[in-house]
């Protein structure tokens, strides 16, 4: 039996993915063999020697101790995607909210002590006017699952789209230049947008991605628009400019309490994937990713580990997690020849300082042989499917 700890509310769609005959769901931490989490902090979190993987119910994982739990062994998966269509609707209301100053003046109206709305409605209107989309330019930094939807819509919408991500395949690129340009220049998003939504995770390199110097780059009256992760944008230069008015107006899903006194933010509480669609299509994709990882080995959507994935043979499977250098898989290779055993399949793929191996067998595995596997310099965890 496995036992999956579930952090946070999780979607029933996902839970019901679990065969009851071989996993135990529980929200105590009781030495689990994986954990299901949507943004509950584990960074001082005890998970004990047994963990074997955490799922991120969700995108971001900066709750997450990505670095301890690559050093242990422990495989961090996400769920990119699974809550894409969420996101980019709120972000694209929140643009559209911004821009035509939706919240101060639904305020306003509802302030109004008359038995005719509608005639002082009339007298004040003029102070709530903003711009439509259709012919500004857009600018998207990051253009993944969330920023690919934003362009598409925003084109759709008349809107002049142009998208930096150093990271996207150039084949993906292709496929979406029917949306947007791209620029291999962030700099010229910065000075030549109406508006500017970024749409990237938060990292050592991506905190204050935005700051003083790429504000004052862009345009006098520029519409922000962060529905990524708080940090991603200096909070002192942002304030800065949207007392000035560099900045027009910002909306945000993780406002600071210096951003929360000003009258031109607009402020939602984390609700970019609060969907009841996000949730279930987060949580199941999550849940098949812990199964097939923990009853065959594969790993898919890993934010720590290489991305390894293929049938199994019809007798056991050996999974390795070590560090990534020079003659491990030939050490491995001998310690299972010297056990007398035959490879079946192999693959090795490594990411940065780590390495996966799975060996396939048509055959039952000695004890004698994980044992050596395990006592490798560089071997962090062996498991026996």
């Amino acid at each position: 039996m496995f036992t999956i700890n579930t952090y946070n509310k999780i979607g029933r769609a996902g839970l019901d993915m679990y065969d009851k005959d071989k996993y135990v769901i529980t929200d105590i931490l009781d030495q689990p063999d994986a954990i299901m989490v949507h943004s509950a902090p584990l960074h001082n979190v005890d998970m004990g020697k047994n963990l074997k993987a955490i799922v991120r119910v969700g995108a971001g994982v900066n709750t997450i101790p990505v670095d301890r739990c690559t050093e242990e062994g422990i495989v961090v998966f996400n769920t990119p995607g699974g809550n894409a269509n969420a996101v980019k609707e709120l972000t694209v209301s929140a643009m559209v909210m911004i821009a035509r100053n939706v919240e101060a003046a639904s305020r306003w109206v509802k302030s109004l002590d008359t038995t005719e709305p509608g005639k002082e409605v009339e007298k004040g209107k003029e102070a709530f006017r903003g711009p439509e989309l259709m012919g500004k330019k857009l600018g998207i930094i990051g253009v993944g699952a969330i920023g690919s939807r934003m362009a598409k819509a925003c084109s759709d919408l008349g809107m002049d789209v142009t998208g930096y991500d150093p990271y996207l395949l150039p084949a993906r690129k292709k496929e979406l230049r029917a949306y947007l340009n791209f620029t291999n220049d962030v700099d010229e998003i910065y000075k030549n947008s109406d508006f500017i939504t970024i749409h990237v995770p938060l990292t050592d390199e991506t905190r204050d991605y935005i700051g003083k110097a790429e504000i004052d780059m862009m345009k006098p009256g520029v519409y922000l628009i962060n529905y990524a992760r708080g940090p991603v944008i200096n909070n002192e230069a942002l304030v800065e400019a949207l007392k000035n008015g560099k900045v027009k107006a910002f909306a945000t899903d993780f406002p600071t309490a210096e951003q929360l006194e000003l009258p031109n933010v607009m402020a939602t509480p984390h609700l970019g994937a609060g969907t009841p669609e996000a949730d279930e299509n987060c949580a199941v994709m999550a849940a098949k990713q812990i199964i097939d990882f923990l009853e065959n080995g594969n790993i898919v959507n890993s934010v720590n580990l290489p991305a390894v994935s293929f049938p199994r043979a019809a007798g056991a499977r050996i999974t390795l997690i070590n560090h990534n250098k020079p003659g491990m898989l030939g050490t491995i290779t001998e310690k299972v020849a010297a056990a007398g055993l035959n490879i079946e399949n192999l693959v090795n793929k490594s990411r940065d300082s780590v390495a996966y191996t799975i060996l396939d067998f048509d055959e039952d595995v000695p004890a004698e042989l994980v044992e050596k596997l395990a006592e490798i310099d560089g071997v962090m965890r062996v498991r026996v499917l």
